[in-house]
């Protein structure tokens, strides 16, 4: 009998009573389904997953790198905070109040005659507000010798308030008889600021 007559003989209600060898194919195929079927629907799903848990690691991977370069850096960013609030503290302490810029402006002036200038022009003019400060701008003319203007804005420099100069002109004067002297003149402006208070005022 060969195997084409065997298989037509093989009773499919019955497949106890098959020969070994049909019995082993049938359970080879069988089981060969069933593994093809859970891949399908099982283990096709879990490799979706599975590509979506990895995307959202390496996601979470990223952020958790980006805090933590953050976080090692916080105490460096807190302290270089607390560096910029203690300078700007000293620098609003360098601004005159309302009540000092009279005293400010008498200072300049005197540190002009202290250096041996003759003043031509001392004029405050009208404060200008920005947003967090007040600007008082001083129209300075001054005659004195190369050393005493240096003095001057030297001594203006190093007041303990801050005092900015500006628009700097000098020129050389000319003496009785018409001809080049020792003797400067100098056209500038002089800056003084002062924080403004909550009021804006």
């Amino acid at each position: 009998m060969d195997i084409r007559q065997e298989l037509q003989n093989l009773d499919p209600n019955n497949p106890g009573v098959w020969p070994l060898p049909f019995q082993a194919a049938a359970l080879a195929i069988l089981f060969a389904l069933i593994l093809f079927g859970g891949w399908k629907f099982d283990i096709s799903d879990q490799t979706s997953n599975l590509a979506q848990a990895e995307k959202k690691e390496q996601d979470l991977k990223h952020t958790f790198e980006v805090k933590q370069q953050k976080a090692a850096n916080l105490n460096a960013l807190k302290e270089q905070m607390k560096e910029m609030q203690q300078s700007f503290g000293d620098m609003l302490r360098q601004l005159p109040n309302k009540t000092e810029i009279a005293g400010l402006i008498v200072d300049i002036s005197q540190t002009g005659l202290a250096a041996g200038l003759q003043f031509d022009l001392f004029k405050p003019e009208k404060e200008k507000q920005a947003e967090y400060y007040a600007e008082l701008p001083i129209n300075i003319v001054v005659n004195g010798t190369y050393h005493q203007l240096g003095k001057f804005v030297s001594g203006i420099a190093s007041l303990p308030r801050i005092v900015t100069t500006h628009n700097i002109t000098i020129v050389r004067k000319k003496n009785d008889k018409g001809g080049p002297s020792n003797e400067l003149k100098m056209t500038a402006v002089a800056k003084t600021y002062r924080a403004l208070d909550e009021s804006g005022s």
